[in-house]
């Protein structure tokens, strides 16, 4: 077999001398000391069968422009690689903050869902109990009896973190406790005396009495803007109780004092200024406000309208005892639910958003309310109260645009 140089199908390339003689007689290399590369040429025709042409294949220096182009195509190559794998990792992260972000917007939907149904499912069953059962502190103690019992199975069972509080702290919560005592007793008095679509006209009226007090007790003097939002409140609330079929100044003027008391509540939280500790969140500070309550009015109840829950009095009325009870207990939970849910709201989002979610709420339990009881409302009503909320929703809005107070 004849080789690969013999046959012709590969052939060196051209000789040609090394090195050349040196003028002096000595002799100098020809070739730089640099790298050589593999060159082909083309071959003659071949004797092989099969085989037309070929080519030659050579080792010729490689010159500096090679080598720094295979550099600089190296480094381009790792560039790519370092910036895909980078737009990879970015899109990753950036995938995973909208699951997250989906995730809480979800989350924060639920809240806002249980809060307003909570909140219609406690006006609704409070007002068929109060209806037949017109003591109106003795269902109080009731719903705060509940709450207590919740509280206390929380923090037994670990769901809350048991609180740490002083005697001190306990003394600066106890103004709290009874301004928010007085505030759910009366707002169970206007729900016995008037409809429930007209307690809660009334007690739009809530940024009023904010306003007035935290400028008589704080100095928080509002913006013109806010002062001209609070008008459509006052003539909304005015006209709706001109127009309402059951008007009575006793449901008028509790729910009125329901006003006051709850935002003496807001005003106290913040002259006091509570010191907390890591564990006494929001809602373990409401937790404790409702415990505190239900030792405060328990006494009051047994002072004043004894106690009028038993089955024997239930019976001597000719009420239905499991009724009343399984509505009582219902109203009782659905109360302290959507108190400590409207917490858990507030601190994932702003006061401005969480007024505005309040003056939503209102809405839905005047419209699911007027449905449930068939309450007759008359278009001059309906304006009425759509001109109370469309002045509280306004409130919420501009409350944002309150200046900061200056430094000292």
């Amino acid at each position: 077999m004849q080789s690969a140089a013999a046959s012709g199908i590969f052939r060196p390339c051209a000789a040609r001398p090394l090195a050349n003689p040196s003028p002096r007689g000595g002799r100098q290399p020809l070739l730089p000391p640099r790298g050589l590369r593999l060159c082909a040429a083309a071959a003659p025709a071949t004797r092989s069968a099969g085989l037309s042409a070929g080519r030659r294949i050579g080792l010729v220096p490689a010159s500096p422009e090679d080598q720094a182009d295979r550099e600089a195509r190296g480094r381009r190559h790792v560039a790519a690689a370092a910036a895909g794998a980078g737009k990879a990792a970015a899109e990753g992260a950036a995938g995973g903050e909208e699951g997250g972000g989906l995730v809480k917007t979800l989350q924060l939907g639920a809240l806002f869902g249980l809060w307003y149904l909570f909140n219609i499912y406690f006006n609704i069953y409070n007002k068929q109990v109060l209806k037949v059962l017109p003591y109106p502190i003795n269902i109080t103690t009731v719903q705060f009896a509940v709450g207590t019992v919740i509280a206390l199975f929380m923090w037994i069972t670990g769901i809350l973190k048991r609180p740490k509080i002083s005697g001190a702290q306990l003394l600066a919560i106890l103004p709290l406790a009874i301004v928010h005592t007085m505030g759910n007793l009366f707002t169970n008095m206007s729900l016995g005396k008037v409809a429930v679509s007209f307690t809660h006209t009334i007690k739009a009226m809530e940024p009023f009495f904010s306003v007035l007090l935290s400028a008589i007790f704080l100095g928080e003097l509002p913006t013109p803007w806010v002062v001209l939002s609070l008008l459509p409140i006052v003539g909304g609330v005015a006209l709706a109780s001109l127009t309402e079929a059951s008007f009575n100044w006793a449901g008028f003027w509790s729910a009125m004092a329901s006003n006051v008391t709850f935002q003496s509540r807001n005003v106290l939280s913040k002259k006091l200024m509570v010191k907390k500790e890591e564990s006494l969140d929001n809602i373990n500070l409401f937790s404790i406000i409702t415990v505190m309550s239900f030792f405060i009015l328990a006494p009051i109840t047994l002072l004043t309208e004894g106690v009028k829950v038993s089955p024997a009095v239930l019976q001597s009325a000719g009420l239905n005892l499991k009724q009343i009870y399984m509505r009582s207990l219902i109203a009782a939970f659905c109360f302290h639910a959507y108190q400590q849910v409207s917490y858990m709201i507030l601190a994932r989002v702003s006061p401005v958003t969480h007024s505005v979610g309040n003056c939503v709420k209102r809405v839905v339990v005047i419209v699911t309310s007027v449905l449930f009881f068939r309450t007759p409302v008359s278009p001059i009503n309906s304006l009425g109260t759509g001109i109370a909320l469309a002045g509280v929703f306004l409130y919420s809005q501009l409350k944002r645009l309150k200046p900061k107070p200056k430094a000292a």
